[in-house]
């Protein structure tokens, strides 16, 4: 009797531990949020110029349809990060959402035109614009920086992307196609190409001789680890 006890309990205890750790798995995910707000308002406090606090602080308010508020600390990123592209985009996404349409729309040309010095913030802009869905916006960044850079195996990849996740494969195949031409040494585009119809052959070892290159691939493999 007494070890039938011992068992009932320990499997009482059990239970207990499991529906707690279950109950701490299935958080409110409003109070998450809102520890979250409290979290980076915290870090604001402490340091004001911290440019990345107040851009997830902005995202957090941008969720949540707190236009004034998001512009408020999207602009605050900017000022203490001039080179912020994410905020710039959920800057001009913010202002669109919230019925400014003309004044997103001027926003961003400052921001393209702003990019337009150097093929690698054109590009960074251009992808900021993509992850707030700004389609129009991210096209004119990317191109913006071909124009300034045509030879780049990196930036004719991306406007190859572009099109074929817009499912338009005869401009995918333009770009990736030149791409390869400038770069054979890309394995991934040889797939792409080879998925088209096209079949191309990978050389073992041939590297871009464009600095630009090396440059855009630090910026894409930086953003993949985000």
């Amino acid at each position: 009797m007494p070890n039938t006890i011992k068992i009932l309990f320990l499997t009482l205890a059990f239970g207990m531990l499991a529906g707690g750790c279950q109950n701490k798995s299935k958080e409110d995910p409003a109070r998450s949020m809102d520890q979250r707000k409290n979290d980076l308002l915290i870090r604001v406090e402490k340091k004001y110029e911290d440019p990345k606090a107040h851009y997830q602080l902005g995202k957090l308010y941008q969720s949540d349809g707190l236009w004034q508020k998001a512009e408020f600390e999207f602009t605050a990123a900017m000022g203490y990060d001039p080179t912020h592209k994410e905020a710039e985009a959920a800057l001009v996404k913010v202002l669109l959402d919230s019925g400014n349409r003309q004044r997103s729309d001027l926003m961003a040309q400052n921001f393209i035109s702003k990019a337009s010095y150097s093929p690698a913030p054109s590009l960074m802009l251009g992808r900021a614009f993509h992850k707030e869905l700004l389609d129009d916006y991210a096209l004119t960044c990317y191109q913006q920086a071909l124009n300034l850079a045509p030879n780049s195996a990196g930036l004719n990849k991306q406007m190859g992307y572009y099109y074929l996740n817009k499912g338009d494969e005869i401009r995918a195949e333009e770009y990736l196609k030149r791409s390869f031409q400038l770069n054979p040494n890309q394995p991934e585009v040889a797939g792409e190409l080879g998925r088209m119809g096209i079949v191309v052959a990978v050389p073992k070892k041939k590297e871009s001789g464009l600095k630009i290159d090396k440059l855009i691939d630090k910026i894409l493999k930086k953003e993949e680890k985000k």
